[in-house]
């Protein structure tokens, strides 16, 4: 059948407005005109579509649908439809493909009223689709002798992860990464032999705390400085800013005397703990957190290390996340985690936070290794 660009043209309006009117057959024949032409855009299949729905014939707008991705395949409003025509085959597979490839579509895009309502009803079946496949599968492992209260930790990660429940954090350390290192967010203390004894020192450590702050904070300053000769790229509201303030008893490997001489219960209790004595390590200090301050995600220069933190004041509201997981701090309970994965912290209290900060050797690393990083910042350092 030859059609002129005007026929074309013309069948289309025609068709477009027995949409609107309601008249579903008619608009089908004069789409099928023109498809029938070869003078058919992916607008018109899509139209052809459309018609097709009206008139209840979910094979032929399923076709129409094929030749319009065929066509176009980045068309949000196409992958929503064939989504539907999935749906109503019985095959929730391809329903799910469909609408989720739209919602990848239509991310960064501004739709119309309408296309954005058709989104949100589909991204609802998904979410209603992923809860049933989570119910399926509690069911199962239950039945296999599985429930939630007899599963280890890391396979119930593994679960929480597969339901979209849990992200996927990884190391991202800002500028040295050693290879093979296990992904933890929080370490077990459990597992180091030496955090009893400083646990154990707690109240000692406290102590000295309580004076040092009684004396006035003398000492502490912003933990995060401007420099002249480092400029950042980003706008920090913590930078220059006391609201996150440190008092160090030694910064990159340079011990402050002084702190330690008012602090030798602090120093010495920590001398069981395998802290990184090199160039630019250990560093130990006192961290205060502001009430309503909030040290915003972010991660470590390496991950050849593990941060250490033993809570000494912390007031209700106070939280942490590494990765996935958000602890509150316990006075005296270590918490030892990756800081080359995200992490923040935030206190939504009215009193000041102070944890003790230090820095060890990741247990994974060999005694060879850890020469050999050694060695390596101390070049870093030297140029």
């Amino acid at each position: 059948m030859q059609l002129s660009n005007q026929d074309a043209e013309r069948l289309v309006k025609e068709g477009y407005d027995a949409l609107q009117r309601g008249q579903a057959t008619i608009a089908r024949s004069r789409f099928e005109a023109v498809t029938q032409s070869g003078r058919a855009n992916g607008q018109v299949w899509l139209l052809l579509a459309v018609a097709c729905r009206a008139d209840n014939d979910n094979g032929a707008e399923e076709r129409a649908l094929d030749r319009l991705l065929a066509l176009e395949p980045q068309t949000v409003r196409g992958h929503i439809m064939k989504g539907d025509c999935r749906a109503r085959a019985g095959d929730d597979r391809g329903a799910l493909r469909h609408y989720e490839i739209a919602g990848l579509i239509a991310k960064n895009q501004n739709l119309p009223a309408d296309l954005q309502a058709e989104l949100q009803r589909a991204e609802a079946w998904v979410a209603k689709f992923n809860a049933h496949v989570v119910e399926e599968r509690e069911a199962k492992l239950v039945e296999r002798g599985f429930p939630p209260e007899k599963r280890s930790a890391r396979f119930q990660a593994s679960l929480d992860i597969l339901a979209g429940t849990r992200r996927i954090f990884v190391q991202e350390p800002t500028g040295y990464y050693f290879p093979g290192l296990p992904q933890i967010q929080f370490y077990d203390t459990a597992d180091f032999d030496w955090v009893p004894a400083v646990e154990a020192a707690t109240a000692a450590i406290r102590e000295e705390l309580v004076a040092l702050l009684s004396a006035g904070a003398e000492g502490f300053r912003p933990y995060m400085q401007a420099h002249a000769d480092r400029p950042r790229a980003d706008v920090n509201p913590l930078l220059d800013n006391n609201d996150w303030s440190a008092l160090f008893l030694c910064e990159n490997g340079q011990m402050s005397d002084d702190v330690i001489a008012r602090c030798p219960a602090t120093w010495e209790a920590l001398q069981v703990a395998p802290m990184r004595r090199i160039t630019n390590s250990p560093t130990v200090m006192f961290s205060l957190l502001r009430p309503g301050a909030r040290i915003t995600a972010h991660t470590g220069t390496h991950n050849a290390r593990l941060i250490c933190h033993l809570p000494l004041i912390v007031p209700p509201n106070c939280h942490f996340r590494v990765g996935n997981e958000v602890r509150e701090w316990e006075v005296g309970k270590l918490l030892i985690f990756d800081d080359s994965i995200e992490h923040e912290a935030w206190n939504d209290s009215d009193e000041d936070r102070v944890v003790l900060i230090f820095d060890i050797w990741r247990p994974e690393l060999s005694e060879q290794e850890r020469k050999e990083i050694a060695a390596l910042f101390l070049g870093a350092l030297d140029g």
